[in-house]
């Protein structure tokens, strides 16, 4: 910017704007660039908010104080860059929708809760023979001969009663049929 810069109501003129942002623009850009750790758009944001800031401030411009401006640009966007990099650290980062979309599914504490409640109380509706061997099977992990060996009756019938005790549960718990197949 030159000496003989023109005022025009206290700021400067749009084609003086332009001049500065035509002969500093590229150090100033390059500079915020490395500030903003390679991101084009918040560095170009921050050139043009620099630039705001110098027609709001005319006075810092003027060549009679200092042989050039840039010196005055790079420390104001490098003064911005660091404000705005502690406004973002400030806040919780900014999640897009596709990582919302991708996002694991972590199962609720208290919905698993209240399905092992509901099981509870269909388990409770079933006979004592078929709960004796769902229990055995399903919930202790035996094997059939295992449950056989416990219940004193045959395999066959081990097998056969898991398999109507899961059948009842099914039909106490409409809701849950997907889980028990």
């Amino acid at each position: 910017m030159t000496a003989g810069m023109t005022l025009t109501n206290g700021t400067t003129a749009e084609h003086e704007l332009a001049a500065l942002q035509r002969e500093h623009g590229r150090p100033l850009f390059a500079l915020l660039l490395r500030l903003c750790d390679g991101d084009r758009q918040r560095a170009e944001d921050l050139v043009q908010e620099t630039l705001v800031r110098a027609w709001q401030h005319p006075e810092a411009l003027r060549a009679e104080r200092f042989d050039s401006v840039r010196p005055w640009l790079l420390t104001v966007g490098r003064r911005l860059a660091i404000d705005a990099r502690r406004a973002r650290q400030a806040r919780p980062a900014e999640v897009g929708d596709a990582q919302l979309e991708n996002a694991r599914v972590i199962s609720d504490h208290a919905e698993r809760a209240a399905a092992m409640l509901d099981v509870r109380e269909a388990v409770k509706t079933l006979t004592p023979e078929h709960r004796d061997v769902l229990v055995l099977v399903y919930f202790q992990g035996a094997s059939v001969a295992e449950a056989a060996t416990a219940l004193g009756i045959p395999p066959g019938t081990v097998k056969s009663r898991a398999y109507y005790a899961l059948r009842a549960l099914r039909r106490v718990l409409p809701g849950y049929a997907s889980d028990m197949r």
